[in-house]
């Protein structure tokens, strides 16, 4: 495991995330688009206790995901970058804002989830399901 550190735009907030395998998962589920202003955000799932908020604190907004249960998305109070959500029926696990951290330009695409609502003129970049990422 390495650990990577990550900031907000406006550098209030600061986090480390321990990763096994640097790599991203593209998510293009609408909620991501709409919360991201783009075609699909960079992620990652990782256990919780291998994320930690260093310097900052982070507000909460919540709504329901595809599954019906919460979806916790946690910014920086000052300019709303979000480094993770926490979808409740990942259990302890959260998901953590990849494209946030430093070196992750270099990192490959591991998988892309939510296939079915990628934009039509978005390429498929690595292996993709239509749906949630597998258990």
């Amino acid at each position: 495991m390495t650990t990577y550190n990550g900031h907000c735009h406006c550098g209030q907030t600061e986090w480390t995330v321990k990763i096994g395998e640097p790599a991203h998962v593209l998510c293009h589920c609408d909620a991501c688009k709409l919360l991201s202003g783009g075609e699909c955000t960079l992620n990652t799932i990782v256990p919780k206790d291998d994320f930690k908020i260093t310097k900052g604190d982070l507000k909460t907004y919540t709504y329901q995901g595809d599954s019906g249960n919460p979806v916790h998305c946690y910014y920086c109070s000052n300019c709303t970058s979000s480094p993770y959500h926490h979808q409740t029926v990942l259990g302890d696990k959260y998901v953590v804002r990849t494209g946030m951290l430093e070196g992750a330009k270099d990192w490959k695409v591991a998988l892309e989830i939510f296939g079915k609502d990628r934009l039509g003129w978005a390429p498929e970049v690595a292996k993709t399901v239509e749906g949630p990422p597998p258990s």
